[in-house]
């Protein structure tokens, strides 16, 4: 009988979760990654690792041969994985250049996150009642109260003592998070680990070097908990916003808190940049949510939302209410 311990069992059920390709290096690299310092007194199952990838030399032991073979397929899926990285990076890039903020769900895994990300995007983003369901990240648009889009992006669930193979493995999945201007952390309320998971989860996000992003707690499945013990439990989460993605219950509320925390780092201005400053224009484009472009006998005018840190560099340009510089 095969007997695992837990990260071998968490790393079993990656394998059987990744449907991208991505997913699947990943998923390899990490079980490779565990399985070479525990190698000894292995049998000849490591012989399907790696088809064709070296062959025994002379005088070398059967150990050393399955060690060297691990480690030539740990460099070819490290190689691999940097060309998807580039792509990826490549993706982001095009999403700054429109301005577009970035939330990131972030939560324990099956928690609802997917669920939700549907809710609010419309996706079809595969949603069960299952550990580890998404693995592979998906961005896609959401529109906020006001009209202004932002981009909503599901990550691969937490869970507590994430093994490090998993979260190198998953780095570049999980740079969604640290690229993401506002984290959504989605909790399940009728879990009695509520607060452990919670807890785990910020664990895992001073791991990744972004638990000082600004985060909005949503307590999700609000439909399935009594609602004395649901008081209970906002009164322990002051802030939290309650909803079901489930029902959509507390879901405008969930959108207008999401915008209130993004202009509260951003201003709406209204800007008539003269003709011949033309690469302020440009910046704004790659920097900021175009909301408007006209083009007057005076020059570009634009309504934008940019961040706090830009406004010393565009209030020349800004109009008053007469509309005048």
């Amino acid at each position: 009988m095969r007997v695992v311990d837990r990260t071998q069992l968490i790393l079993d059920i990656f394998a059987a979760r990744a449907r991208s390709k991505e997913g699947k290096l990943q998923v390899e690299l990490a079980q490779l990654n565990y399985l070479l310092p525990r190698l000894a007194g292995k049998g000849e199952g490591l012989s399907r690792l790696g088809a064709g990838i070296g062959t025994r030399g002379p005088g070398e032991t059967k150990l050393e041969t399955d060690r060297r073979r691990i480690r030539q397929r740990i460099n070819s899926l490290k190689r691999e994985l940097a060309e998807v990285k580039v792509h990826r990076q490549q993706q982001r890039r095009l999403r700054k250049k429109k301005g577009l903020p970035l939330i990131a769900l972030v939560g324990y895994t099956n928690a609802g996150k997917s669920t939700l990300f549907n809710r609010l995007t419309g996706a079809g983003v595969l949603s069960e009642d299952k550990l580890f369901a998404t693995l592979d990240p998906t961005v896609r648009r959401m529109e906020l109260p006001s009209g202004m889009v932002a981009l909503l992006s599901d990550t691969v669930g937490f869970i507590r003592k994430l093994p490090h193979e998993l979260i190198n493995a998953f780095h570049s999945t999980l740079e969604e998070v640290l690229e993401a201007d506002l984290l959504l952390h989605v909790t399940d309320a009728t879990d009695p680990a509520l607060f452990d998971h919670i807890k785990a989860v910020r664990e895992v996000l001073v791991d990744l070097g972004a638990s000082d992003k600004p985060t909005v707690t949503a307590l999700n499945k609000a439909d399935l908990i009594d609602p004395n013990l649901l008081r209970g439990l906002e009164s322990y989460l002051p802030g939290a916003v309650t909803i079901s993605a489930l029902t959509g219950r507390g879901l405008p509320e969930l959108l207008a808190r999401l915008e209130q925390e993004l202009l509260s780092t951003r201003v709406e201005m209204k800007l008539l940049v003269p003709y011949k400053a033309g690469a302020i224009v440009d910046e704004l484009h790659g920097q900021a949510l175009v909301i408007k472009e006209e083009f007057w006998p005076q020059g570009t005018y634009l309504e934008v939302v940019v961040e706090k840190k830009m406004v010393p560099k565009l209030v020349r340009y800004q109009l008053n209410q007469q509309g005048e510089n």
